[in-house]
């Protein structure tokens, strides 16, 4: 009998009483489970797919790219601050601690945040959603090959060719300086850069053992006083906005992205498993491109469809493909 229940134990349970009880705990709320995690992991591409529209909007409205940044780590940092203040310890950097978590706001805090707003500027807010997400698997497979030797699967580089295939026709009317898209390239070149410094973040957080929540905390928290900072290098133009332009900027990108988003993503990682989460990033462009037409007018063209379809199908390959050979 020990042993029967040792293997129970394992995974593979004896006939009869041993079975029924191993079974019936995980069996309990499969369905239920699984439709909530799917409702997150959903809910948290529809979040990243509409901040690229609100970006976007942020320009319209005379903002720039400081002020938006200014917004949403003011708006995340009082969002975050009370449960920072009962879940950090040491308050405000936790289990990273402080040189860790100063590297971490470096590559994510408020000049990562003008870089993406800013690219916005000059081109169409799809851009955003096919390029920075397409590339950030990219980035992270070059540099963790670069700096820790994992090689990608066969599987997982196929995807990443075709990722970088579809980025490049995507961004082809843009590099090629066509009429529909006038300095398109210089936003273009922003949302790489952004891939870059997200798969760097990514790496090092990973390495670290950072746990997402408490990373999100601690970013944000430590970039609120760089925001003066910022205020004196790049132009501010707060005072000449109208308060409704203001509100959605601070309530989207700050509560909405900064923290809903993060919460709905994480809990699709603990209902579905890491895998199974990100296999709804590749949502993302696909609801800024409708977002994009619904609420700006912005029409993608036929390159810049074939290109984005290509790097979503990148994507589902490269993330359902083993990461190292």
């Amino acid at each position: 009998m020990r042993s029967n229940g040792r293997r129970a134990h394992r995974g593979h349970p004896s006939p009869g009483k041993h079975r029924v009880t191993q079974t019936s705990p995980t069996l309990a709320r499969p369905a239920g489970r699984l439709w909530l995690g799917f409702a997150c992991g959903a809910g948290a591409a529809l979040i990243w797919g509409v901040q690229a529209v609100v970006s976007r909007q942020s320009v319209a409205d005379g903002l720039t790219a400081a002020d938006v940044s200014i917004l949403r780590f003011l708006a995340a940092g009082l969002v975050l601050l009370p449960f920072a203040l009962r879940r950090l310890r040491p308050f405000p950097v936790g289990r990273l601690g402080w040189k860790r978590a100063l590297i971490l706001t470096a590559l994510i805090g408020p000049f990562y945040s003008a870089i993406l707003v800013g690219g916005a500027h000059f081109a169409p807010a799809l851009h955003s959603s096919v390029i920075s997400p397409g590339l950030i698997p990219v980035c992270t497979a070059l540099f963790a090959w670069w700096v820790f030797g994992e090689k990608p699967g066969p599987g997982r580089l196929a995807g990443l060719g075709v990722i970088v295939l579809g980025v490049a026709l995507f961004s082809l009317e843009a590099l090629g300086s066509a009429p529909a898209r006038p300095g398109a390239w210089i936003g273009d070149l922003l949302f790489v850069s952004i891939a870059v410094l997200w798969a760097s973040f990514g790496l090092l957080a990973r390495r670290w053992g950072a746990d997402a929540i408490e990373v999100t905390m601690a970013t944000c928290l430590l970039s609120v006083p760089l925001l003066p900072v910022m205020a004196l290098l790049m132009p501010v133009n707060l005072a000449h906005v109208a308060w409704p332009a203001i509100v959605l900027q601070a309530l989207y990108q700050g509560v909405i992205v900064g923290a809903a988003a993060l919460f709905l993503y994480a809990q699709a990682i603990a209902l579905l498993g890491a895998g199974r989460a990100a296999l709804f990033l590749p949502l993302v462009p696909g609801v800024t491109a409708l977002s994009g037409f619904l609420l700006l007018g912005e029409r993608a063209s036929m390159t810049e469809i074939a290109g984005m379809a290509l790097a979503i199908a990148g994507m589902v390959i490269a993330l359902r493909s083993r990461s190292v050979a």
